[in-house]
């Protein structure tokens, strides 16, 4: 059972934590890797280097838009394809994050949480909380039979 109390602000705990981590991601590609290293990773692993600045933006003002609540759904549906391609980057690395190059769990953590974003909602203290196509929200009603 969902407490309809509380949901909304569950829902904000895991808006506020994806933003910041997709702004953090952006920062560590911008001050630790730079962008050039960067770019020189993703032509290692296969990826052409021109997407090197259009991944750090998409990071960087979508986690800011996730933070804010500022269609915060449509943008998390937006940036799963980056997760994605994450997790392809560290799967052969293994299970764990803290292999050789990263493992793959945290990357599919993270695309499940955008994804779980995307079916929950903004939740409260949204800016301008999106539906995203999936229709209004409706309020939840205890089952009452």
């Amino acid at each position: 059972m969902i407490d309809t109390r509380l949901a909304p602000y569950g829902a904000f705990a895991l808006r506020v934590a994806l933003g910041i981590m997709f702004i953090a991601h952006a920062y560590l590609k911008i001050a630790v890797f730079t962008v050039p290293g960067f770019a020189g990773f993703l032509t290692q692993v296969g990826y052409p280097a021109f997407l090197a600045w259009p991944i750090i933006l998409a990071e960087l003002i979508g986690g800011l838009a996730i933070l804010l609540g500022f269609y915060g759904r449509a943008v998390s549906a937006a940036l799963l394809p980056v997760l994605l391609g994450a997790l392809l980057v560290h799967a052969p690395n293994g299970w764990v994050f803290n292999a050789p190059n990263g493992g793959w769990e945290y990357p599919a953590f993270l695309a499940l949480a955008a994804l779980a974003h995307v079916l929950i909602g903004d939740g409260a203290l949204a800016v301008k909380p999106g539906t995203f196509g999936l229709g209004s929200a409706t309020p939840l009603r205890p089952n009452a039979g």
